[in-house]
């Protein structure tokens, strides 16, 4: 991914060689130097959220960043009433691209499940990647539930934007049943073969992700496994780390009036604005976010994808946004994320 997995000048924590599959690359760390190592994104939504971004100083005097040595905190104004230009958020992409890699993040709560927070409100996780036109996946080799194949945003027989889309099977993989288990692990392998996703509930944290020598080959079958009619390396790369929380927006907003937070407002905008104390529970808390490396990069020569979209999300992110976590994206239209549907 080049530029969003949705990119970040960080200090390199090189781990020496050793037996692991991977070694450690890069230890964000859970003081204020998490912050260093991101970028904050003040400009107009790219998802055209009821939201508005602030940057690093104004996060920190108004209580939406902070960091405790322990975890990191990322939240939203869940105080104020919010003004016309959207309620206070941030929305950070790391300053480090990456390409290739396995992405291990231990969150102990998530922003999902909130009316109004996008995607929006469903109970577990769907993760997506959304690229150019020639990217399709096959329906095998994961165990959650795929609901569309043609990674293109613009594929036809498909809602737009809406990429190739796996479903976990799992309460606990996002939202409230997330959060009540004490959060988890999700963990990305990027390779040119394909990108895989995992989660793993906070009782089920295999011991290798723990002892810090992950070996994804021990995990047993992935959640989500995209794989089959795409070059990866083609369609992904130089990609960057984003979390954000947004609201309404593209998604959430459109299918308002056919969820259940319809009853609280009439528009998702009006419901944003006038409940602050709804969205205490939209922050995420950060456990640990580190990027490992098996030293595999992609051929020389690949070709750079065309002008187009591309990118993978998971449940992050998500709240990671549309360019937003899994987080991760790039600077162009490109992607992949773990996000979750609206109903």
């Amino acid at each position: 991914m080049r530029g969003i997995l949705t990119a970040i000048p960080l200090p390199s924590l090189l781990a020496q060689i050793s037996c692991a599959a991977y070694t450690l690359q890069d230890d964000y760390g859970t003081t204020d130097s998490f912050f260093d190592q991101f970028n904050f994104f003040t400009d107009i939504d790219p998802t055209h959220g009821y939201v508005s971004y602030i940057d690093r100083s104004a996060a920190t005097i108004r209580g939406l960043i902070g960091a405790t040595g322990s975890s990191v905190y990322i939240g939203v104004d869940a105080e104020h009433q919010a003004s016309g230009s959207g309620r206070q958020s941030v929305r950070l992409t790391s300053t480090r691209s990456y390409g290739h890699g396995l992405f291990i993040l231990d969150l102990a709560h998530m922003p999902g499940g909130v009316c109004g927070t996008w995607p929006a409100f469903q109970s577990v996780n769907q993760m997506t990647l959304h690229t150019n036109d020639g990217c399709s996946i096959q329906n095998s080799g994961f165990t959650g539930s795929l609901e569309t194949s043609n990674c293109y945003v613009g594929a036809p027989g498909q809602p737009l934007n809406s990429g190739c889309a796996i479903l976990s099977g799992s309460s606990q993989s996002y939202g409230d049943g997330f959060n009540q288990a004490g959060g988890g692990i999700y963990a990305t392998e990027w390779k040119s073969t394909g990108i895989k996703i995992w989660s793993f509930p906070r009782y089920g944290i295999p011991w290798d992700i723990i002892n810090g020598e992950p070996d994804p080959a021990t995990w047993g079958t992935p959640t989500a496994a995209f794989s089959g009619g795409c070059d990866i390396d083609y369609h992904f790369k130089d990609l960057q780390i984003v979390f954000d929380i947004t609201f309404c927006a593209d998604w959430a907003g459109n299918v308002w009036s056919s969820g259940s937070c319809a009853s609280q407002a009439p528009t998702c905008n009006l419901f944003v604005q006038n409940n602050p104390a709804a969205f205490r529970e939209a922050f995420w808390r950060v456990n640990s976010l580190k990027v490992y490396q098996d030293n595999a990069r992609p051929p020389l020569g690949a070709p750079s994808p065309p002008p187009g979209y591309s990118s993978f999300h998971r449940t992050i992110g998500e709240s990671v946004s549309r360019k937003d976590t899994t987080p991760f994206t790039r600077p162009g239209p490109r992607h992949v994320r773990h996000g979750h549907k609206g109903r």
